[in-house]
């Protein structure tokens, strides 16, 4: 059965607790992670590029010159994909780049994101929770005392109130997430990730099979 230090918030420890093998102990299998990764950073993007074919671009209505007995290349249009100004060949079009991924496999891919993260030590369980009184400063202080430099850093809290916010929206290499909302991306990324004891709890159940 896996544990994890548990350490207060000026980072001593204080003792470990024990976590269920069939959620924070499986398998870690790397292109499933893969997958999940993909999929996530592909639901971020946007898909509105565009661009004007030859039928959107304005003028181009009038034949250039006639068919025969100039000598030229026969045109029909001088917005055609050949001319300045013409219109783009298979330029791309607004699209979703939403991907698929069946919930069981999600669900796999954070359990086996949170496991690889024990294994690698980079979790560390705070005893209570990350107090914040809306000051950056001292959210950065309390950060600094668990031993977590200005690196990429998840900190998972299980309530997420508006003085926290706050303080972290002005760290640009801290993320504060809801155990609900914790990703495999974020997970992966983090060189340092704390979680509260109680989001911790919430995560694990929420990642029963």
């Amino acid at each position: 059965m896996p544990s994890v230090k548990v350490v207060d918030a000026k980072g001593k420890d204080t003792g470990a607790v024990e976590l269920k093998a069939d959620v924070f102990g499986v398998e870690i299998r790397v292109p499933l992670l893969h997958q999940a990764v993909v999929r996530e950073l592909a639901d971020r993007r946007a898909g509105t590029h565009d661009t004007k074919g030859r039928s959107e671009v304005s003028g181009g209505g009038r034949k250039p010159w006639k068919q025969k007995g100039t000598g030229r290349a026969r045109q029909g249009s001088i917005r055609a994909t050949q001319w300045k100004g013409g219109g783009k060949p298979f330029g791309p079009t607004p699209r979703s780049y939403a991907k698929a991924l069946p919930r069981e496999m999600r669900r796999e891919a954070l359990r086996a994101a949170v496991t690889a993260r024990i294994a690698d030590g980079a979790l560390r369980v705070v005893d209570g929770s990350v107090a914040s009184d809306g000051k950056t400063k001292g959210l950065v202080a309390a950060l600094s005392a668990m031993g977590v430099a200005a690196e990429p850093t998840l900190l998972v809290t299980a309530t997420l109130g508006k003085p926290l916010a706050r303080a972290a929206r002005n760290v640009p290499w801290l993320t504060v997430e809801p155990p609900a909302h914790v990703s495999v991306y974020q997970l992966l990324r983090a060189r340092h990730v704390i979680v509260e004891q109680a989001a911790l709890t919430a995560l694990q159940e929420g990642l029963q099979e």
